[in-house]
């Protein structure tokens, strides 16, 4: 298994923006490259301010697409939404002129959309130049989760679906996730975490090495492309 790097600052707040310059330098790289560049993000509250500062960052954002490692199935103005989440706190600021590519599609079931989200993301996202990741309490990754039932295929880097439906054991909405072939098809792989239970978690899954019981472990398994860490207390 690859052992990460860590990248460790004394706060939360300088963490994020640690990562936020560090992912901005990486956007530059890829649009002087190929003109344009693919940032995938990740929902819940520990981005929030990765993704405030990242929005202030100077970069031509008209160039730049934006789109989710995981979405909940409700509409993208319920509160629990990632789509929400990053139009409020990420597509703001300079970042404003960046486009967005939607996991979600309101007339139809997760599964129903699936094969649509998937040409969606194959006509307009890839290559990804940046996948930014977190990480549950649980060991979950995007919405890889311990105990789903079709775990097994998501992380399979052999099949060729970029994302699936995902049915959360314990989770109150279904969801829409990048699997893990998808999640590494990238040029920069970084998870964000804080606090110490969360590295006590990945440090233990690491050691352990099970991806049914904790899915990121799966994200260090492969040898596509390193993962770097990025922590603080």
């Amino acid at each position: 298994m690859n052992q990460p790097d860590y990248i460790i600052e004394d706060s939360t707040l300088l963490l994020a923006e640690r990562l936020a310059t560090d992912v901005a330098n990486l956007l530059r790289s890829a649009i002087a490259d190929r003109g344009r560049a693919t940032l995938v993000v990740s929902g819940g509250s520990t981005p929030v301010p990765f993704f405030e500062s990242l929005s202030k960052q100077a970069l031509d954002w008209s160039r730049v697409q934006v789109t989710l490692a995981d979405e909940r199935w409700v509409a993208s103005g319920h509160p629990d939404s990632n789509e929400r989440l990053v139009r409020r706190h990420l597509l703001d600021n300079l970042a404003a002129e960046a486009s967005f590519i939607s996991l979600h599609e309101p007339e139809l079931t997760a599964a129903e959309a699936a094969p649509v989200v998937e040409q969606r993301l194959r006509d307009n996202a890839l290559p990804f130049d940046v996948v930014v990741l977190g990480m549950g309490d649980d060991g979950h990754t995007a919405s890889l989760f311990p105990g789903a039932e079709n775990l097994n295929d998501t992380l399979d880097l052999h099949r060729t679906p970029l994302c699936a439906a995902a049915i959360p054991p314990e989770a109150k909405h279904k969801r829409m996730t990048l699997t893990l072939r998808a999640l590494v098809d990238t040029g920069h792989l970084l998870v964000h975490i804080t606090g110490q239970k969360k590295r006590s978690v990945l440090e233990y899954a690491l050691i352990d090495g099970s991806v049914n019981k904790a899915p990121i472990t799966a994200v260090f398994m492969q040898d596509k492309v390193p993962a770097t860490v990025y922590w603080a207390a």
